[in-house]
Parts: structure tokens; C-alpha cells; sequence
């Protein structure tokens, strides 16, 4: 049957599956995929036709040791997919090709290389197997002054039933993973770099290259997930619920977010979240860490101007609504972070908007904190919004020094909450 279904394959099918092994594997039609014999050669084709032939109700491999040069976009379609990923994938030096044909995402106008949409997809690197961004070629060009067209390498999008285990991804071009209209996922064993050798020292050429990122997701199991980079090691963004992650370092970049949130005309709701067991270090290429665990929202009016110009559509941003409720961050070790547990409502303010944040911060725990900050005297801060005070804001067994020498505890700085509404630590 399967000799059959491949005699009908088109000629340009053939063409790209000549480098495709045909078998069977649990009585599941299996592609083992193969790179091409130069570098200059795109895999893409091959890649496209082994999930075309193989994407639904089999299996896809590729073998350890190998490249494969992604030189152009791709965005699959499966269906009960397993995909044993033990080779690499490598993103082409051609920044005009991707800057001119990525595939365009609304959210503050950005883009994405490869994307996968589909049901019941397996993946399993084996410890060996990724994505390569080839994002120095990026961070040298733009040297810290990144406009748009940055693809991400791995986006999900309209999916459901996903595991993917065992994988890295290294050297993004912008985000390294990013959820996009996704359900029921499971992530365990993942490892991003993203670092700029040539970056002199005190400078962050690799901004934006968040680590794993959620938005319009329910139900997100992360665990056993190593960051290294210059923003955010996880950020869980708009219209998140039921996210739960485990087991988390951070090295380096801005920690761990909630947010943005409200920054363009919609509700960007986000519930039911537990972090618990994070390393956030200071180290890595940048030798910064942010904060350890923040939520972060703008404020309530549009703002015009700044210099973002990659944000959505060029519009003003800001006034957007909604709630931020139930958010757990457990068994936190910090070592050398600028700033603890943070509440923070200002984001995009030009001096005209503090304190009009439409979000509604609730439900918040930061428990079980140790370690210090960077010689920093707030060890915790808590600013909220006139128009929706926080409450139910609780610090326990939260024990942050100012830095690695000191004993102090520092102070507690607390703005636009309602009163009585933070716990554990003296305003």
C-alpha cells in the first residue's frame, strides 16, 4: 500500500523525496529525512514533503549528526505526528530573505521563520536535537538596535496535544518559543542560549530574546527549563490560563514575567499560574539579572511616540483591560537579581499616565524567597493603579538580602494598592 500511494507522488514530490528514506515503523508510515550534500542547499523542500507524506499518522526522524539548513519559511500541518528530532536545524545568514518573507504575527509586529499548527504532535530531540537561529548574524548587524523582521524559530499556532521534550534551542533570532493558540502542551528537558560573543561588555545585543512564551494557551506544563539570554527567561502573556512550570534557571536577561499586559485595545486576561523552583542568576554573556518574578501591565491610556518601532502596526499602545488573578511564585533562589518579587502597572508611560493601569492585579503569592539582589535596597515592590487597586498580595517566607554581603532585608516599596492589600512585608 505504501509502494502504491507512492507511485502516485508527483514528479516534484520525487524530486524533493529523493532524499527521504521510506519505511514503516508500528505499522506507521515513517520518513527518515535526510540533508541535502551542500550548504548552500535548502532542506526545506524535503522537510516540507517528508511532513506531507508522513505528518499524519506517522512517524518523521531526523538522524543525530546531521544539519539542516532552513533557508526559507515552513509552516506544517499535522496530525498524529511522532517526530524523533535528533539532528539540528540551521536558520540561513540571508536577513533580507527573512525580513521580506517570515511569516507576519499582529502582536507587536513581529515574525516568525517556522511554525507548526496541527493535533497530537510529538517531539523528542533526544538530547540532541533543535533549532539553531543563527542569531549572531543579527545581533552583530543590528548591534542592540533591533527593527522589525526578526523571524522566531519556533512558534506554535493553533495547536492541541503537544509534547515536545529533550530540545534546544540556540541562538534565536528573536523569542525561542512562543505558544500561539495552544492547548494541552507539555515541555520537559528544554534548553535556549541566546548570547552575542562580540558584544563589548555592559551592552545587550540580544534583546528580545525571550525564552518561552505563552499567549491565548491553556493548560502549559513546563519543566526542567534552562535560559540564558538578554530579556525575558519566560513570559506568559495575553489570555494565559492553567499554566503551570517547574524547575526553572535563569541567566541572565529580565527573569521571569507576566506581561505585558493591556498593551494594545483588548482584554489580556491572565489566571491560574504556578512557578515553582527558580534559579534566577546573574552571570551569563550580559552579567545582569532583572527582576526574579514580575507582572507586568501598561497603563490605561494610549501612548504615542518612543522609539518601539516594532510594535503592532505602529499604533499607540496602552488602555488595554482585564484581570491578573491567581498567580503563584513558589521556592524562588535569587542570586544577584536587580529586584525580587514585583508588581509593576507603568509600563509605556511618558510621565503623563502613572497609576491608570485598567488591569486588576489580585490573588498574587510570592513564597519561599531566598538569596540577594545586586546591592539593591527594595527587595520587594508593589505598584498598582488608581482605577484597580491590588490586593491580596502576599509575601511569606520571603527573605531577600540586599546583596551577598549584607544582612539587611531592605525595604518594601507599595503604590496604588488597596489598603491592607499586600501581606508579609512592611510598606
Amino acid at each position: 500500500m505504501l509502494r502504491s500511494a507512492l507511485a502516485c507522488l508527483s514528479v516534484l514530490a520525487l524530486a524533493s523525496s529523493q532524499n527521504i528514506t521510506y519505511s514503516t515503523r508500528d505499522g506507521r508510515p515513517t520518513c527518515t529525512v535526510h540533508p541535502g550534500k551542500s550548504n548552500a542547499t535548502d532542506d526545506v523542500p524535503t522537510i516540507v514533503q517528508a511532513f506531507k507524506d508522513c505528518g499524519s499518522n506517522g512517524n518523521v526522524v531526523f538522524p543525530a549528526g546531521n544539519t539542516y539548513h532552513i533557508n526559507s519559511r515552513l509552516n506544517p500541518v499535522l496530525n498524529d505526528v511522532t517526530i524523533d528530532w535528533q539532528g539540528e536545524w540551521l536558520f540561513s545568514e540571508d536577513l533580507d530573505y527573512w525580513r521580506n518573507n517570515s511569516y507576519h504575527i499582529e502582536f507587536q509586529n513581529h515574525a516568525a521563520g517556522f511554525v507548526i499548527t496541527g493535533d497530537h504532535i510529538r517531539i523528542d530531540g533526544h538530547g540532541t536535537g533543535g533549532i539553531d537561529g543563527n542569531g549572531q548574524v543579527w545581533y552583530y548587524a543590528e548591534r542592540g538596535n533591533p527593527p522589525p523582521g526578526r523571524p522566531m524559530p519556533f512558534v506554535f499556532w493553533n495547536v492541541s496535544d503537544v509534547t515536545v521534550k529533550n530540545f534546544h534551542v540556540v541562538q534565536p533570532q528573536l523569542w525561542s518559543i512562543n505558544i500561539m493558540n495552544g492547548t494541552d502542551m507539555v515541555f520537559d528537558n528544554i534548553y535556549t542560549n541566546a548570547t552575542s560573543p562580540e558584544a563589548p561588555e555592559g551592552y545587550n545585543w540580544v534583546q528580545n530574546t525571550d525564552g518561552f512564551n505563552t499567549m491565548d494557551a491553556t493548560n502549559i506544563h513546563l519543566t526542567n527549563f534552562i535560559y540564558q539570554g538578554g530579556d525575558d527567561c519566560i513570559a506568559i502573556k495575553p489570555r494565559s490560563t492553567n499554566i503551570y512550570m517547574r524547575n526553572i534557571t535563569c541567566h541572565s536577561g529580565n527573569g521571569i514575567a507576566i506581561g505585558s499586559l493591556g498593551q494594545y485595545l483588548d482584554d489580556a486576561s491572565v489566571s491560574n499560574v504556578h512557578i515553582d523552583g527558580a534559579r534566577i542568576i546573574k552571570g551569563g554573556a550580559q552579567n545582569s539579572i532583572g527582576n526574579a518574578a514580575y507582572i507586568k501591565t501598561w497603563v490605561g491610556e494610549l501612548v504615542s511616540g518612543g522609539d518601539r518601532d516594532y510594535e503592532s502596526d505602529y499604533q499607540p499602545r496602552g488602555a488595554g483591560w482585564g484581570s491578573v488573578t491567581n498567580m503563584l511564585f513558589s521556592n524562588f533562589e535569587v542570586f544577584g537579581a536587580k529586584a525580587g518579587g514585583v508588581i509593576s502597572q507603568n509600563s509605556g508611560d511618558n510621565g503623563s499616565f502613572a497609576g491608570t493601569s485598567n488591569m486588576l492585579v489580585s490573588n498574587v503569592a510570592f513564597v519561599n524567597f531566598t538569596g540577594y539582589l545586586d546591592n539593591k535596597a527594595t527587595t520587594a515592590s508593589v505598584s498598582c493603579s488608581t482605577r484597580q487597586p491590588c490586593y491580596n498580595i502576599e509575601y511569606k517566607n520571603y527573605t531577600l538580602y540586599t546583596s551577598a554581603n549584607m544582612s539587611s532585608t531592605g525595604t518594601a516599596k507599595c503604590k496604588w494598592t488597596e489598603q491592607g492589600g499586600v501581606h508579609g512585608v512592611a510598606c
